[in-house]
């Protein structure tokens, strides 16, 4: 709620209490975050982010302090609300199994591109 307090927005509270909704936090919204569990948090941040309406989301590693079951809940609410906002979504992950699930997969090696799966289904479409 606090950043689109900030910006002074109209209905900030109405709207982080849908967006915690969507999460599944609806029932958590008076808490303090040492309340809350690791995966509650990771839900929260995800809501925090998502409150700014933002053109695209950088998410780095957000699976990365997680359990399986948690980190496959964060993955679908993050692609949920991507895919219900518009949002382009940007994600860094050594998580293989996730990085499957992009639209577009790009791999770099010791700085370097090492995979451009656009580039790989251009080459692809055009033979």
């Amino acid at each position: 709620m606090v950043p689109a307090e900030i910006r002074g927005e109209n209905h900030a509270r109405s709207r982080a209490g849908d967006l915690l909704k969507q999460v599944g936090l609806d029932g958590r919204l008076n808490h303090y975050p040492v309340q809350l569990s690791g995966g509650e948090q990771q839900r929260v941040a995800i809501a925090r982010a998502f409150i700014n309406q933002p053109k695209i989301l950088f998410a780095d590693e957000p699976t990365g302090n997680l359990d399986a079951e948690t980190a496959k809940d964060v993955i679908k609410l993050i692609f949920d609300l991507n895919a219900t906002r518009g949002t382009t979504l940007l994600l860094v992950t050594h998580d293989q199994e996730l990085s499957r699930q992009a639209g577009r997969l790009i791999q770099l090696r010791g700085g370097r591109l090492a995979l451009d799966s656009a580039e790989t289904k251009a080459a692809r479409t055009s033979a």
